[in-house]
């Protein structure tokens, strides 16, 4: 089976992500898989086609995508649809596809798509990881109803109409989008959470606990709570802060920060200013080193944002999932993401912006020792059981038989 996978969340040399593990599934499955994804121009360099095992990689020269001003990343999604679509003409015109995956952000893969599908006659599959625009909305950018998103809700629609089927992380997720799309035949929408290829301890976690914590300067007996990942205004960091501030004189509990995204200067600079002695801030490292750094880990941290009405499902859950990291969250109350907690018996939830709740929770963490360990032993199970690739592909796979 040809599958061509849109995405532009695909990393440059030997980074691994959710859709690199995907992708690697299905090769090892026998299927040819051929990336579409964007080369942004700060790169410097032009479009080009690359080849991996068995997949073959297409990296679209675009304008910048992320970290750069409202203004071109707004051009640079509009100017996607048309981009692929050309660069799919010129390197994959000898090429019929089967399937075609793609992933939200963004929502303006629906001309691409429908080429595709007019041309090969190929089966679509939407992989939703982006409710937009409401998302913008409840985050403040711009107003439901406006100008700016009844243009891009036409396109969202138009994205749903022109997919086949259509994967939800969660339950949450598939019944919202029938909730506020009536007119989606409610047959094409599934649960397909994110997914990794699991790892094993033996291969790939360290033994050296002290080790890795004596080269970050975390103390030894300290419990440490890890928080990894985006550090952008849909996580809700001004929550995070608080707390931190309200335990600033705990030298019992230890917060490391490794990440990257639009507030990380405004974390720092808090950090700083605060003098705190307890908090260590880094910039995103390379995932196999993150990898090593949970393992010196007690307890991972999931926040988001209270404003948000969508149900998101941050794909951090995951790494601390797989490393048996028992989880504290503090969410918004509409993500289903307490429901899985709670079904996984896998960590404490709170309500983001009950400061007090949440410090109860983490001190409940704190001081127990055998808790964590359980935990994390049963959020490793779950994680087997739900969220690997090897069932993903399943989930696909069965709409293409």
């Amino acid at each position: 089976m040809n599958v061509l996978f849109l995405t532009i969340g695909y990393p440059e040399g030997n980074e691994t992500n959710l859709y690199t593990d995907l992708i690697q599934e299905f090769e090892a499955r026998g299927d040819n898989v051929y990336v579409v994804c964007p080369r942004e121009r700060r790169v410097g360099k032009q479009t080009e086609l690359q080849e991996k095992g068995r997949s073959r990689i297409l990296r679209v020269k675009t304008y910048n995508l992320t970290k750069t001003n409202v203004i071109e990343k707004t051009v640079a999604m509009l100017m996607l649809e048309s981009q692929f679509v050309k660069a799919i003409k010129k390197y994959f015109s000898d090429i019929t596809f089967d399937l075609v995956i793609y992933s939200t952000p963004p929502i303006t893969f629906a001309k691409v798509v429908q080429y595709v599908k007019t041309r090969d006659g190929s089966k679509s599959y939407l992989l939703l990881k982006d409710i937009f625009p409401q998302n913008a909305v409840d985050m403040g950018m711009f107003k439901k109803n406006g100008l700016v998103w009844r243009y891009f809700r036409k396109k969202e629609e138009r994205l749903y109409a022109v997919s086949d089927h259509i994967g939800c992380m969660s339950k949450g997720n598939v019944e919202y989008l029938l909730r506020h799309n009536p007119e989606i035949d409610r047959s094409k929408v599934e649960e397909c959470p994110n997914s990794i290829k699991v790892r094993y301890f033996s291969e790939t976690r360290l033994t050296h606990k002290q080790t890795v914590r004596a080269q970050l300067q975390i103390p030894e007996d300290a419990v440490v709570f890890v928080y990894g990942g985006n550090l952008g205004r849909p996580q809700g960091l001004d929550f995070f802060l608080d707390v931190l501030d309200e335990l600033r004189d705990r030298q019992d509990l230890f917060f490391l920060i490794s990440g990257s995204g639009t507030e990380y200067e405004k974390i720092r600079k808090r950090i700083d200013e605060a003098a705190f002695t307890n908090v260590k801030l880094f910039k995103a490292f390379p995932k196999e080193q993150y990898n090593q750094i949970l393992e010196c880990c007690d307890v991972g941290l999931i926040f988001l944002d209270a404003r948000f009405t969508i149900p998101n499902i941050p794909s951090r859950l995951n790494s601390y999932l797989e490393y048996g990291v028992p989880i504290a969250a503090a969410t918004d109350d509409c993500t289903d993401l307490m429901t899985i907690l709670e079904e996984a018996d896998c960590g404490v939830w709170a309500k983001s912006g009950d400061k007090r709740q949440f410090i109860k929770q983490l001190e409940v963490l704190a001081r127990d020792e055998n808790l964590r360990k359980r935990l994390g032993r049963n959020g490793r199970i779950y994680l087997e059981r739900n969220y690997t690739v090897a069932r993903s592909y399943e989930i696909i796979k069965a709409h293409t038989v």
